[in-house]
């Protein structure tokens, strides 16, 4: 059974190719959403998939990409939303 979370990630996230990594990442474990840089500098990501799969996600965003300084990652359940597939929301 799928289901979506939100993800808030704080630290030196923005400028080192975190939402690219994390569309990246998504891509090969299936998932879908999207992923948005957010006014305070963390990076936003929801993500739809099977909760074995968002794990492994979520463990990812712990660590982001190599150039990242990943300070802190939050976590929210939602209520399910659909995605087409996985992309990057530009402002």
């Amino acid at each position: 059974m799928q289901q979506t979370i939100s993800i808030i990630i704080t630290g030196k996230v923005q400028g080192v190719f975190y939402r690219q990594s994390a569309k990246e990442k998504a891509m090969q474990l299936g998932l879908t959403g999207q992923v948005n840089n957010l006014h305070d500098g963390s990076v936003q990501i929801l993500v739809t998939g099977v909760p074995g799969l968002l794990k492994l996600f979520t463990e990812w965003c712990k660590k982001g990409p190599p150039r990242a300084v990943v300070a802190g990652v939050e976590i929210l359940e939602l209520p399910l939303k659909q995605f087409e597939h996985f992309t990057i929301v530009r402002f």
